[in-house]
């Protein structure tokens, strides 16, 4: 169903002209997808330059949380390599050192190729030393503790990392500065002798003080009220559990939207012949984990799934993409929407003529529109019937659009009305200016808020010290010189923690 729609309404494109699913792909032809993409919230504090250095061409930076290095899956403008490009200017940097998203801190960036592979191999080799501030639950002892625990990667999708005796060797030594009483946290400071994925922070937490607000690592509902210390069972399991929504969010299979649209194409539904995909059984989990998963660590990743589900409202058990689609977009309607850099917006992209009971026919089901016929003006009939063969230009559907939407009413289906939400078509009035008109977020019928765009679920912005954790890279030292950045808020003494 999506694939369909992505091809009517321009978001794929075959050598930049709209294509019809029945479309043949010939050697050469160029296919363009367009991706409307709403990015995580991020702090709104900035990246700090700490030194360019012109001469040497380098630069260190101070990383705040919740901003990833490289664009990675949700993030592309918010994160760091994208920020240092748009807001100062530099084209190309080398990441030769990297922070995890949630980690604040000290990154130096070569400027040029020759200086990054020599940064880079003292990285490899163990010679740059580093060290990081943290603030981690309960009293730390106040001598020096050395962990040597070896660490795996056993789920890259949720990012988690254990230890395991097959796992990659890491070593930290950590000392206490300070125990606050008041809020029953340590501030240390950590040195990391190896560069292992989330390395301080499991390392905390196996010694039973995991870093204070850590969303992975320190939640009792996931890790039970021992919070991993001392490791979690290693003994393989084969048990596994399909992934459950809660109640409101679940549905008869029968009736999910993709068996719905095969049903209105005429054919079979067949959802108790389909093979349920790894993901849809649980059976994902471990698939790319370079050893057997124990249960324990099964229901770690589950529970961690489910974590950022809720985190989400749920988002992707609702089914609201064809909820919402189906009333902007009825089945049947043969006109392909504009492309999106080519609809007007604030109002429908298409709109469809009021629809009779003689209209209905029996048997359509509850998610269907009836197709409605249009009556093309003057304008509309300008596009040649040759066009319309194989392929339609974006100018030629942006016509057809604006004239079929110009001479016809939008009104849902009676089985519709009251469960989908239908945006209002009028745009919001604006100011004079040339400022572009902006649509009204869609809200559905439970008071859920929606892109009017692509109809994602819309969340209020988190709480700031939401969006990272208390682990900040303090200070590096290399061939280059040793630097620093000023030591965060959260690590001062008595520093009061509001939750």
């Amino acid at each position: 169903m999506f694939q369909r729609y992505a091809l009517e309404s321009g978001v794929t494109t075959i050598n930049g002209k709209v294509a019809k699913p029945d479309t043949i792909i010939k050697n050469g032809d160029r296919i363009e997808n367009v991706s409307h993409r709403h990015e995580p919230p991020v702090t709104s504090t900035p990246v700090r330059i700490v030194l360019h250095d012109n001469e040497r061409q380098f630069i260190v930076i101070d990383k705040p949380g919740s901003i990833p290095v490289h664009a990675a899956g949700r993030y592309f403008r918010n994160s760091l390599v994208e920020i240092l490009k748009n807001d100062f200017g530099f084209e190309k940097v080398y990441t030769v050192n990297r922070l995890d998203r949630l980690t604040s801190g000290l990154m130096i960036l070569p400027l040029n190729s020759a200086l990054a592979n020599t940064l880079s191999k003292e990285f490899v080799n163990g010679e740059v030393r580093k060290e990081y501030v943290a603030r981690c639950k309960g009293k730390f002892p106040e001598e020096e503790i050395v962990c040597e625990e070896p660490l795996l990667t056993v789920d890259r999708q949720m990012g988690l990392n254990i230890v395991h005796p097959e796992g990659k060797p890491a070593k930290t030594i950590f000392n206490r500065l300070h125990y606050d009483e008041n809020t029953d946290t340590s501030v240390l400071r950590c040195r990391p002798l190896t560069g292992r994925s989330h390395q301080i922070r499991v390392h905390l937490q196996y010694l039973g003080h995991p870093i204070a607000n850590d969303p992975i690592y320190s939640d009792a509902r996931i890790w039970g009220e021992s919070l991993g210390k001392g490791g979690i069972d290693l003994a393989p399991s084969e048990e596994r559990a399909a992934p459950q929504a809660p109640v409101q969010f679940q549905f008869d299979p029968s009736n999910n939207p993709e068996a719905i649209h095969r049903a209105v194409e005429g054919e079979e539904v067949g959802v108790a012949e389909r093979k349920l995909l790894p993901r849809e059984t649980g059976h994902d989990i471990g698939m790319g984990s370079p050893v057997p998963l124990s249960a324990e660590a099964v229901g770690i990743i589950t529970r961690l799934r489910n974590m950022k589900d809720e985190a989400e409202d749920w988002g992707r058990w609702r089914d609201v993409v064809f909820r919402a689609k189906a009333a902007l977009s009825p089945h049947g309607f043969t006109i392909p929407l504009p492309p999106q850099n080519k609809r007007k917006r604030g109002g429908p992209a298409l709109a469809s003529a009021p629809s009779t009971p003689a209209d209905s026919t029996p048997g359509t089901p509850a998610g269907a529109l009836e197709a409605v016929a249009i009556d093309v003006t003057p304008a509309a009939a300008e596009v040649s019937e040759e066009s319309l063969m194989n392929q339609l230009t974006p100018d030629d559907v942006a016509k057809l659009a604006v004239s079929s939407a110009a001479s016809s009413t939008s009104v849902p289906s009676p089985a519709l009305a009251s469960e989908v939400p239908i945006p209002d078509p009028t745009p919001p009035p604006v100011a004079e200016s040339s400022a572009p008109d902006t649509p009204d977020v869609v809200s559905d019928v439970d008071g859920m808020h929606y892109c009017p765009e692509c109809f994602v679920p819309l969340h209020p912005d988190p709480k700031p010290e939401s969006l990272y954790i208390f682990l900040h890279a303090l200070r590096y030292t290399t061939s280059l010189g040793t630097f620093e950045t000023e030591t965060p808020e959260w690590a001062a003494k008595d520093w009061e923690w509001e939750r």
